[in-house]
């Protein structure tokens, strides 16, 4: 007889692998289902920040701002190698909103969450010193205040290890086909993409994280009754060669009530978003439109001395949230908060159906499921995620650059370059992918820009990496580094090697 699973989740973005992460780590059985790879839409797709959402002050948000604010640190304790804190600077723009609103806003964001681990606002002056550099000449001061960064896609991958660790089944390139309750069970059907194969999978409780999916899975697939709506809002990001020097973030006002970050990025580039347009179009072919380019454009043009054109864009890439429709007459304006809707008659298997949320919440909407799922899973389960390190990163946020000295003397082969990169992507499991290397051709096949093969097989067998898109934009950003011979050599080589097992 086949196993019954106590929980499916549908959808392997940060909040599906979230859950299944918490609910195996409480002892539950789980099978998670991903059509693509894990974080290849919405989670791979962010501006990359842990933050509480400062202009989410002025919609009174402040229940999300504040659980967000809580957060940032909670995940920068989690994962201290893939997170890390940040400084904004906010030009104080005459023309928009007034200083004294400004300061009251970030009075409030420095308070609302009990800030710890980082520096509280100050103002700054910007026609001197180093952020001067780029700006033009009309904004002398602003406001610096501080939130976090994070490499998305990674956030979501280590979840997914950690699940696994703890027992969950994974499964990438698996698509739910039908799905329907039968004797208080539910019986999905699965189809295999690369081999074609269905199999059905029972368990006692489904979960719709499906992402901008949610609506058309739960309409088509689930038969289900939830009265809560979806509203597709595109968010764009564009990648320019940096703009300025120095290790600051800027925050943008817009005319329109907007606002554009310009962040340093991968070293030599600066990340511009993002935009908020409603999406109706086909979500399998998400792409920037030249409008959207354009407005990331002039955004930032309307700040720096130099101006950025289309032309200077090097890399693009484009997602679109999954937001509840809260009736918000603008996409900018619509709640970023998450709503979790049960269904299901008593006797009935639930399901939970998943709408909204961002990434920085990720780790409490997945004890808020839970906790409306909470009959399914053993008895005596705790909450345990808020003091709970992600793979990696067993270690203190401000001891990073004593694990990196120790990194370097245990491999002094390493350039400096290659080792922080290691230490921020995998934390102290560098080591083990390192192994008992002595010199550089211990690494293996050298694919450019320090890409070495034991590095791609640690992707393929650890983090079910199977593309060059897998391995050069989600596993890391190193597609932005690497040439397209390499990159030709490196596609070649993962055909070669076909479709590793994780363990």
């Amino acid at each position: 007889m086949s196993q019954v699973f106590d929980l499916f989740i549908i959808g392997g973005g940060v909040n599906g692998c979230g859950i299944a992460r918490d609910a195996a780590g409480r002892g539950a059985s789980v099978y998670l289902a991903e059509k693509n790879d894990f974080a290849s839409a919405t989670s791979s797709a962010s501006t990359k920040l842990i933050h509480g959402g400062l202009r989410y002050l002025e919609y009174y948000a402040f229940r999300l701002v504040r659980e967000a604010l809580i957060e940032r640190e909670v995940l920068l304790n989690a994962a201290p190698h893939i997170a890390w804190p940040l400084r904004f600077i906010l030009p104080h723009h005459k023309e928009l909103r007034p200083a004294w609103l400004i300061r009251l806003g970030l009075f409030l964001y420095d308070h609302l969450g009990g800030r710890k681990l980082l520096a509280a606002t100050s103002s700054v002056k910007l026609n001197e010193g180093p952020y001067a550099q780029g700006l033009q000449e009309l904004f002398t001061h602003g406001f610096e205040y501080s939130d976090c960064w994070v490499d998305d896609a990674r956030l979501v991958v280590l979840n997914a290890r950690d699940a696994a660790s703890k027992g969950a089944q994974l499964q990438r390139n698996c698509e739910v086909v039908a799905a329907q309750r039968v004797s208080g069970l539910w019986h999905i059907k699965v189809r295999h993409n690369l081999t074609g194969v269905e199999e059905t999978i029972q368990a006692r409780g489904l979960v719709n994280a499906a992402g901008p999916w949610v609506a058309q899975l739960l309409q088509s697939t689930l038969k289900g009754n939830s009265k809560g709506k979806v509203r597709l809002v595109q968010g764009s990001h564009i990648i320019v060669p940096k703009l300025y020097e120095h290790d600051r973030c800027f925050i943008f006002q817009q005319g329109d009530g907007r606002i554009v970050f310009a962040i340093p990025y991968e070293h030599n580039f600066t990340l511009i978003g993002t935009t908020d347009n409603d999406f109706n179009d086909d979500l399998d072919k998400i792409q920037i439109s030249q409008d959207e380019i354009v407005y990331l454009c002039n955004a930032v043009s309307g700040y720096f001395k130099k101006t950025v054109a289309p032309a200077d864009v090097v890399h693009s890439y484009s997602g679109v949230r999954p937001l509840y429709d809260d009736g918000a007459s603008e996409a900018k304006s619509a709640t970023r908060d998450y709503v979790l809707e049960l269904e299901g008659a008593s006797g009935d298997a639930p399901l939970l159906n998943i709408f909204g949320g961002k990434i920085t919440t990720y780790r409490r909407l997945a004890e808020s499921a839970l906790g409306k799922l909470s009959p399914l899973l053993p008895k005596g389960h705790k909450p345990w995620t808020a003091q709970a390190a992600l793979p990696g990163g067993a270690f203190a946020p401000q001891d990073f650059d004593i694990k990196l000295k120790e990194l370097e003397a245990n491999y002094p082969f390493l350039t400096p370059t290659l080792a922080k990169r290691l230490l921020r992507a995998y934390g102290l499991d560098a080591y083990q992918l390192l192994g008992k290397a002595k010199t550089i051709h211990d690494l293996g096949t050298h694919f450019g820009s320090e890409l070495y093969e034991c590095e791609v097989r640690w992707m393929q067998t650890k983090e079910w990496a199977q593309t060059l898109e897998d391995v050069l934009w989600r596993r890391s950003k190193l597609g932005l580094h690497i040439s397209a011979c390499d990159q030709t050599r490196l596609k070649d080589y993962l055909e070669q090697q076909g479709e590793p097992k994780n363990n």
